[in-house]
């Protein structure tokens, strides 16, 4: 479980990114220089292609969580066991296929987007 924060994104344009799987939302320069804290796995910060296959800049609203744990809209966005951070309400791409296979190996837990 992850109690140290995430990085608060340093701006608020463009350039921002939404992990694909937790939902984290970064700058694509924070992404790359430090990854995701809550995917670690994904190793973004060691590959910078993998922030593009990782992160989309396709995303709906942000919420900030101070305390996920007792918060009851992380809860409610299936947040509440990641980083206090900013975080998308949804993502509507789905993770590569190879990227969901290194969930599994890693035994961490994937949804992939509701259809609409």
């Amino acid at each position: 479980m992850a109690s140290a924060p995430a990085q608060i994104p340093t701006s608020f344009g463009h350039e921002l990114r939404a992990c694909l799987r937790c939902r984290l939302v970064k700058t694509y320069d924070q992404f790359r220089e430090s990854g995701c804290e809550n995917c670690p796995f994904f190793k973004m910060d060691e590959d910078h292609e993998r922030v593009v296959e990782c992160t989309t800049p396709n995303f709906n609203g942000i919420i900030s969580v101070m305390d996920p744990a007792r918060s009851w809209a992380a809860r409610w966005l299936r947040i509440g066991r990641f980083a206090p951070g900013c975080y998308t309400l949804a993502v509507s791409e789905a993770l590569p296929e190879d990227l969901q296979n290194i969930c599994e190996e890693e035994r961490v837990q994937y949804a992939p987007p509701k259809r609409v």
